[in-house]
């Protein structure tokens, strides 16, 4: 391969025939006779076979037009197969026709990696590759040979060609590592150059890309040349200046070389860890580590060595479980390394002052508190390398902080306990250590501190909520950790924290701290005297409380503490009236909505744990002690209180959820409580909603959770709101429907069809009124016969089919279970079964209508699963479902056209065998 030297000609000396070159390629690729075509080939052949055949490849590889660009190489190549070669040409190359080469053959062999080698049309040009490459390799090394041609500007011409070429061999060679040989002679040039002024940086990012993406190129033999480069000198002096913040470019681009040879080489860098070589790479990334300066906002490698020690830990994991009992003899050495390197990073997570901190933008921010996170990451997956150690580590750091009132120095080291508490969930000498450690002055010294760093103070709060469990083990450290939180709720910024770690203390220990009632009670009272509480404050914290008046030993004794914790959160339902009366709604809703939100925080914290035995021979018989006497008066005023806030705000979404969110805390209780309201407070919840009513479909859904509560055969009948539902139900059918008489039995299919309003208009509130109909079944199907309903019904039967073919997802599953449901019915006693069995002779033809217009179309492919069920259990339940099926398939309602009568034919026989 070889150009020819000659003079640029006048063709190319005028823009004007340079422009009629690209018309030329233009035209080529345009429509027109074979005559006009052949012309254009034999004039374009004629250019690339001349003297200047170099000079107008060069200009058409730099046009902006994607066809010339490719002829551009078509005419490269030519000008490659029809030269002699390289050993016969280079002699005579002056430096500026070897630059313009070695620059033509790196654009040509990236041109071409651009182009799908599978394509009929543009394999060819990858075909022309391989026969050039050793050509190419004589070039490239007469230009690398920087030390004899001291060139610098050839040879990083000859290194970003060294690079296109082996990318492009990585493309297309990957399993040919014969093709790869010729290159490989350059490889050592190339490490060379890497020592070089003038040629690091280039060669640094060379070489880290072909190491990043393609590995497998080098030899073992290369990468002992360039570990050899890497461990010496030269990269120590780099990593120095790096450390000290000097931010060269020869030195980052060293960086991230060693980055990617840590990744590369991981294996061997750790299973030779014995050798001077890899010690000597690893202690270097360490050092990168280990800069000084504040992560990312000054230094910014530690981020990516974190990285490499996370790839480094996950592979001493892997080996470790790899080797079962057999513990590979470098694996200790190895892990020495992940320990220092958790050590560098705990000096790297350190937060700097808030003064510093208000200077960062929003992107050094967000990096400062991914690298904390990545942090986390690499403590969490240590510890199976680590064990205890790691963690005994950190809590003797905190110990020695505290003794000289480092709080900057305690806050990483707290920061730290949190991330491994998972891990040391299950370890019984964690609890040892962490005695010591609450058990020392820590929450007494940061309690009484006046200087304490607010970021030491949250981190600390933090710990106490990772820790809950042991706290259950100890509940002799609380007194001083509650001590603690309450003091640190007096930092606006820090009250939802501290509240919520309040909460899940007391929730956890809730029996331990049953004798401490009163001072909670009375924490709480001053909490409320400041001026700067927050609503969601009050809600965790009074929740807390709560919780301790659920353990207390009996009914009775709870009546008093909760009659006080109700009074607290009644002054918030007097200023919301006060408010309402003075016409500011806004703020009144703010405080009802706020009192129901504690209301229900109280109610979730008196549900009986999960992890309460009950006691089975305890046959007993217990006084209800909320059904009489002051417990009455106390859940009146409960109801009372409910009553005043959702009543006047129909409207409000939040209120209603809040609303919706008190009522189930009792629905899950199987015994009677507080907060178990009568069921005529859920009925008159819902009866006194319509469709201007925010956030109906949750209200109806509320209804569905109590019905639910009753629907297993051991629960209590509740038959009255099982039918008040149901009336509600019809009555926003009909809203929703705009209907006002229930439709004809006689005309239900026409009706059914010809339903003006959609239902799907609103969805949720479709779904749910379907989808509490469900609930109804099959316990109080007796209410659908009801006098009250019964002429009715045929509304609710309609809607759901309605529903089935709506548009929207959400009312046509509610639909398919509701539908599901029904047809399975049986084992009822007589008149309901009847009932049953007379709605599926009336509706099964107008159900199979709907199934088959989703199958036959109408529904999304996702949506086919949904409508399977109903079908599935029709064919199995029901006889005649072949015939209302048949019947569907060949009626005017089936959407598809293109089905033919055979086809129908054939699929019902597989449905139906």
């Amino acid at each position: 391969m070889a150009t020819q030297a000659s003079g640029p000609s006048e063709i190319l000396l005028q823009v004007g025939s340079l422009q009629e070159i690209e018309k030329l390629v233009q035209r080529l690729y345009s429509p027109g006779t074979p005559t006009e075509i052949g012309l254009v080939q034999d004039t374009l052949q004629k250019l690339q076979r001349s003297q200047t055949g170099w000079q107008i490849a060069d200009a058409l590889l730099q046009s902006s037009d994607n066809n010339v660009r490719f002829f551009g190489d078509a005419v490269a190549y030519d000008v490659l197969d029809h030269y002699p070669t390289t050993d016969e040409l280079l002699p005579g190359l002056s430096r500026s026709q070897l630059l313009t080469t070695i620059w033509l053959i790196t654009t040509v062999v990236e041109e071409v990696g651009k182009l799908d080698a599978n394509s009929v049309q543009t394999h060819k040009y990858h075909e022309r590759i391989a026969p050039n490459l050793e050509d190419t390799v004589v070039l490239l090394g007469r230009s690398l040979d920087f030390r004899v041609t001291g060139d610098e500007e050839l040879a990083l011409e000859g290194v970003a060609s060294f690079q296109a070429w082996v990318m492009y061999a990585h493309r297309a060679w990957i399993d040919n590592s014969t093709s790869l040989e010729p290159l490989r002679a350059l490889t050592p040039q190339v490490v060379q150059a890497l020592t070089t002024d003038g040629m690091v940086e280039a060669t640094a990012e060379c070489l880290a890309d072909i190491l990043s993406h393609f590995p497998s190129y080098f030899t073992q033999d290369e990468l002992a040349s360039l570990a050899t480069v890497l461990s010496g000198p030269f990269t120590r002096d780099r990593v120095a200046a790096l450390k000290a913040l000097d931010y060269v470019p020869d030195g980052t681009a060293i960086a991230r070389l060693l980055f990617a040879y840590g990744d590369a080489t991981v294996q061997d860098l750790a299973k030779n860890i014995g050798e001077s070589t890899p010690k000597q790479i690893l202690q270097f990334l360490l050092d990168l580590m280990d800069g000084q300066g504040v992560a990312v906002a000054d230094d910014e490698i530690c981020s990516q060595a974190l990285e490499f020690w996370m790839t480094y830990t996950e592979f001493l994991i892997d080996s470790l479980f790899a080797a079962g009992e057999e513990k590979p003899p470098w694996m200790d050495p190895a892990r020495q390394y992940v320990m220092s390197a958790i050590e560098a990073a705990w000096m790297k997570i350190r937060m700097p002052s808030a003064e510093v901190i208000a200077t960062w933008d929003s992107e050094i921010l967000g990096g400062f508190k991914a690298f904390r996170a990545d942090v986390e990451d690499l403590l969490q997956s240590s510890y199976t390398l680590l064990g205890i150690g790691i963690f005994q580590q950190f809590a003797n750091s905190a110990s020695e902080s505290l003794k000289i009132f480092a709080w900057v120095e305690l806050e990483a080291t707290l920061f730290c306990l949190n991330a491994l508490s998972d891990s040391v969930a299950d370890e019984e000498s964690a609890d040892e250590i962490l005695v010591n450690l609450f058990g020392s002055s820590l929450f007494t010294d940061m309690t009484s501190a006046t200087a304490i760093p607010l970021k030491t103070r949250q981190t600390a709060v933090s710990l106490l909520e990772h820790y809950t469990n042991f706290f259950e083990r100890h509940t002799e450290l609380l007194p001083g950790a509650l001590n603690f939180l309450f003091d640190s709720l007096k930092i606006p910024t820090l009250t939802i924290l501290t509240a919520r770690a309040i909460h899940s203390l007391c929730s956890s220990c809730r029996k331990s701290l049953v004798p401490e009632l009163g001072a909670f009670l009375q924490q709480y009272e001053i909490l409320l005297s400041w001026a700067t509480v927050e609503g969601s404050t009050k809600e965790k914290v009074i929740g807390a409380i709560a919780a301790i008046i659920q353990a207390m030993p009996s009914e009775e004794s709870k009546i008093a503490p909760l009659d006080r914790l109700l009074c607290f959160v009644e002054p918030d339902i007097r200023s919301s009236i006060d408010l309402i009366t003075a016409g500011l709604l806004e703020d009144s809703q703010m405080k009802g909505l706020g009192a129901l939100r504690c209301m229900a925080a109280m109610g979730k914290s008196l549900q009986t744990p999960d992890d309460v035995a009950i006691d089975l021979e305890d046959e007993m018989p217990h006084q209800n002690v909320w059904d009489q006497g002051q417990g009455f008066q106390l859940q009146s005023r409960l109801i009372r209180c409910f009553k005043i806030v959702t009543d006047p705000f129909r409207w409000s979404g939040e209120i209603m959820e809040a609303g919706s969110q008190v009522l189930r805390t009792g629905y899950t209780e199987t015994s009677p409580g507080p907060f178990v309201f009568p069921a005529k407070v859920t009925e008159d919840f819902l009866t006194r909603s319509d469709l201007r009513t925010a956030r109906l479909s949750t209200i109806l859904d509320t209804a569905g959770a109590m019905l639910s509560r009753h629907a297993s055969d051991a629960s209590t009948r509740i038959d009255g709101s099982a039918l008040v539902f149901l009336s509600h139900i019809l009555k926003l059918i009909d809203l929703l429907e705009g209907m006002s008489q229930p439709v004809a039995v006689r005309d239900k299919c026409s009706a059914y069809l010809s339903l003006a309003v959609d239902p799907t208009n609103e969805p949720e509130v479709a779904s749910s009124c379907v989808d509490l109909a469900d609930k109804l079944t099959p316990r109080y199907l007796n209410t659908f016969l009801e006098p009250e309903v019964h002429g009715a019904m045929p509304n609710l039967f309609n809607f759901a089919l309605r529903c089935l073919t709506a548009a929207e997802l959400l009312p046509k599953r509610s639909a398919a279970n509701f539908w599901t449901s029904f047809v399975q019915i049986s084992s009822q006693p007589d008149h309901i079964q009847r009932m049953v069995d007379g709605v599926m002779m009336e509706y099964g033809p107008l159900l199979g209508q709907a199934l088959m217009r989703n199958i036959g179309g109408e529904a999304a492919r996702s949506e086919l699963d949904v409508i399977a069920e109903p079908l599935k259990k029709m064919i199995f339940k029901h006889p005649n479902t072949k015939a209302w099926l048949n019947e569907a398939l060949f009626s005017g309602t089936f959407p598809s056209q293109s089905v033919g009568a055979e086809e129908k034919r054939i699929w019902l026989q597989k449905v139906i065998k």
